[in-house]
């Protein structure tokens, strides 16, 4: 199973798989900020079909010239319209404040907001909650979903996977996180050829299923087990691009 794992990231993780994948918002950019904030925005979107969010995406940063600049003239935007599914224009809006407030106002950062180890992912997650004016909105609650609604956080530890891990793809600024700590982004197609290959056994696409397929990859790959999300993820894509055709 290893060299049938090993050879799938050799054939996914490639230059290739940026110009399909969200992650190519972030590649856009040299600055650190710009990275970090197109690579959280671009993560927080990518649900659904890929072509329609990546669609909407880039109408999204075309806003303005760089993603700093999205946050910080955010109120200058006609964001009226901009509706993505369940996030609505009040939820982007709220989005797009709060990270003004934490980069402009507090003059910090999301690297900042994620450095502390203990429950990182709750406290990130706490911190937009908090300082949101409309936290029970549909949208809202959807892009910061949390592991006890049954969310696999699949879009918060792509980020961190994005942002942690380097190679051809992952963009790797940060280095206060090890890859071993990663959680592997639990989605339909990870899950579904997890459980064909007996890698996963908990039936439900939730936290603790990440968790256990995270833990059993390190069997694999104990220093950088989310690797293996490449081979899952995009055999599943290919696969079901098959069956469509």
């Amino acid at each position: 199973m290893k060299k049938f794992l090993d050879d799938l990231v050799k054939k996914y993780e490639t230059k290739e798989f940026i110009k399909n994948d969200p992650i190519q918002f972030p590649h856009r950019y040299k600055n650190k900020q710009d990275i970090e904030i197109a690579a959280f925005i671009s993560s927080l979107f990518a649900f659904g079909r890929r072509d329609v969010f990546i669609k909407k995406l880039n109408e999204l940063f075309s806003f303005a010239d760089c993603p700093y600049n999205l946050i910080s003239d955010y109120q200058k935007f006609n964001l009226e319209k901009f509706i993505y599914r369940f996030i609505k224009s009040e939820d982007l809006v709220e989005l797009l404040r709060i990270l003004n407030k934490l980069y402009i106002e507090d003059k910090s950062s999301l690297e900042e907001l994620f450095y502390e180890k203990n429950n990182r992912t709750k406290r990130v997650i706490d911190y937009f909650y908090h300082n949101s004016n409309c936290p029970q909105n549909t949208g809202f609650c959807f892009m910061f979903a949390r592991p006890e609604k049954k969310s696999a956080m699949k879009r918060i530890n792509m980020f961190l996977r994005w942002m942690v891990r380097d190679g051809e793809v992952d963009l790797g600024v940060w280095n206060f996180i090890s890859k071993s700590e990663l959680v592997i982004p639990l989605d339909t197609h990870v899950a579904r050829l997890s459980r064909k290959f007996n890698l996963l056994k908990r039936t439900s696409n939730d936290y603790k299923a990440a968790i256990e397929l995270t833990e059993k990859l390190k069997e694999f790959d104990e220093k950088d087990p989310i690797k293996y999300d490449f081979a899952l993820f995009g055999l599943g894509v290919d696969e079901t691009i098959n069956q469509e055709i």
